[in-house]
């Protein structure tokens, strides 16, 4: 049985036509709704995650998108591993350092500061070379710090409904990969 794909959105929790919505009904998967989507704070929002990976039954895969991206960070560093996560689709990650990001969402900002140790699970990190709210050379820098193998997206903004990504095809190409990658070679895939 393949890995249940978990929905880690963040601010605004994903609109109806953003990619992480359309994966949760096409592949059946678990989502993470925070009571405040506009107001991420790490332990809060950690802790949210935490009760989805604790109530989704089997083996787990975290899609994680903008400030769904240090909510895993975080989580990781609050509970450690867990065996059942394994792996991490990380796409577009904020810096919650970066000017755009604190005028337009100073509310984000309060996920700072991002951990900056290895992930307990394999992570790939997807970015893009012109997005709005992180420079292509601070993901890079995250993915090194999180052990994480790391892809660019080409110049695709924030890779979301904004920057045309509502349907990503090559985004479930790459989690695919990943899944290919974290799982064993019997398992069916996406």
């Amino acid at each position: 049985m393949p890995p249940q794909i978990v929905i880690v959105p963040g601010l605004g929790d994903s609109g109806p036509e953003h990619w992480q919505t359309l994966w949760e009904r096409k592949y059946g998967a678990a989502r993470v709704r925070q009571d405040d989507p506009e107001n991420p704070t790490p332990a809060t929002w950690a802790e949210r995650l935490n009760e989805i990976i604790e109530a989704t039954p089997g083996e787990l895969v975290l899609v994680a998108h903008s400030c769904g991206v240090p909510t895993v960070v975080h989580w990781a560093r609050f509970y450690g591993a867990n065996e059942r996560v394994k792996g991490a689709l990380l796409v577009a990650p904020p810096d919650m350092d970066h000017p755009t990001l604190r005028q337009q969402h100073p509310a984000a900002a309060q996920m700072a500061p991002v951990p900056l140790s290895p992930l307990p699970f394999p992570a790939l990190v997807v970015a893009s070379e012109n997005d709005p709210y992180a420079s292509l050379d601070r993901a890079q820098q995250f993915a090194r710090a999180w052990d994480a193998e790391f892809i660019s997206a080409g110049e695709a903004g924030h890779i979301n409904i904004a920057s045309g990504h509502g349907d990503w095809p090559d985004g479930e190409v790459l989690l695919s990969e990943a899944l290919h990658a974290w799982t064993p070679p019997d398992i069916v895939r996406i």
